[in-house]
């Protein structure tokens, strides 16, 4: 084994940037992934007969507070002005999200003024709750059952595969409704996407002389004696062959399909009612609003539970899933010279920016910390 030989499993975002800072430090870094593509989640290809740069693995926007993660992904590619504004159509109207002062006003056919509305929906708001549990109490205690039945309550069910009763609060983090007119979905400072997609970003990342790239590999628990040190951004579960048993997530399906022209009309549309049985359409070509295509490409979605073989999208959480995770995260916390990284190596939701922001911090903690004799942690950021 050679200390200055280091192994990334994954090739998604934590892979890359992790091995990025490594090899430019000195150490030579394989990164393994078994899909036969790199970026994981948010690979991007153009789509042959429309030239549409198709999310493979459904939309990834980026959004971050974090300057040096905005200018850290620029480096590699260039991010143009993108906004999220995503529409919902539920009753048979369109709507925009999140819930703002035109929903509102447009919902219950009023003209409101946003102190008025915020009066309005307090009347409509259930407050005999006064210590939300579930995800509905929480929705019903902020929104009122109107607003909760319209936007919330079918969706959220299609999207967890249970009833809205069942899910925390925490599912619903914080006020889903603006008292103004900003139909932007995410507040923060920096939002774009690269040019020409997430892929070409990645293999920016992935550019250096020191690091090989293995595509369409396994990388197996008995390799981690051969490195240095090991970032595994895999499943937690699985790099334990499940030995515990699955953690619990939602995975998705996609039915792609093409469309002559401008199929909706934006980006993101979402169908809250119960009787659809997806959650959204997602219309790829205006992802990149500066390129001009005729033709379309679609993805109608669908979440289910998450089987062995598919891919893991969100991790549930629940009060199994805690249980069987803190007995992963102790067998973890037991092996030597492995660190877990990213969404799925810390069974958490992250967004694109805290995974690039965690992957630079686990990295710069393995270089302040270099040394034959150094310990890294199992986990940086802990999943419980």
């Amino acid at each position: 084994m050679s200390y200055r030989k280091i192994a990334a499993v994954g090739a998604g975002l934590s892979g890359a940037v992790i091995g990025r800072e490594l090899a430019e430090a000195g150490y030579e870094v394989e990164i393994f992934d078994s899909r036969d593509h790199i970026a994981g989640n948010c690979h991007t290809e153009r789509d042959p007969e429309t030239g549409v740069m198709v999310h493979v693995y459904g939309p990834h926007i980026f959004h971050t507070d974090d300057a040096e993660v905005w200018n850290y992904v620029n480096r590699f590619q260039a991010f143009l002005p993108y906004k999220n504004r995503v529409k919902t159509t539920s009753g048979g109207q369109v709507y925009s999200l999140p819930i703002n002062l035109h929903t509102i006003n447009q919902f219950f056919g009023k003209t409101l003024r946003p102190d008025e509305a915020r009066a309005f929906i307090e009347t409509q708001a259930d407050t005999t709750i006064e210590d939300p549990q579930t995800f509905e109490e929480q929705a019903l205690r902020f929104v009122g059952n109107d607003l909760y039945e319209a936007f919330l309550k079918g969706y959220t069910q299609k999207q967890w595969g249970c009833s809205p009763k069942d899910l925390p609060a925490s599912v619903l983090k914080r006020l889903p409704v603006r008292f103004n007119y900003d139909d932007n979905y995410f507040f923060h400072k920096f939002q774009g996407m690269p040019e020409n997609g997430y892929t070409e970003m990645v293999a920016g990342i992935l550019d250096h002389p020191r690091i090989t790239v293995h595509l369409g590999t396994r990388f197996g628990r008995d390799q981690v004696s051969e490195y240095g040190h090991v970032f595994y951004s895999g499943p937690l579960d699985g790099y334990f062959g499940y030995e515990l048993g699955q953690l619990g997530y939602r995975t998705l399906d996609f039915e792609r399909f093409t469309y002559d022209g401008d199929y909706q009309g934006c980006a993101v549309m979402n169908y809250g009612d119960v009787s659809v049985p997806y959650t959204r359409i997602t219309e790829h070509k205006h992802f990149s609003p500066w390129e001009e295509h005729k033709g379309s490409v679609c993805y109608r979605e669908f979440s289910r539970e998450c089987g062995l073989d598919d891919i893991p999208y969100y991790p549930i959480r629940l009060v199994k899933e805690k249980e069987q995770l803190a007995a992963y995260v102790a067998r973890a916390e037991r092996e030597d010279g492995i660190t877990f990284v990213g969404r799925l190596g810390t069974y958490r939701y992250l967004d694109m920016d805290v995974t690039i922001r965690e992957a630079l911090d686990t990295a710069r903690l393995f270089l302040t910390n270099a040394g034959e004799n150094a310990r890294m942690p199992a986990f940086l950021h802990p999943p419980v």
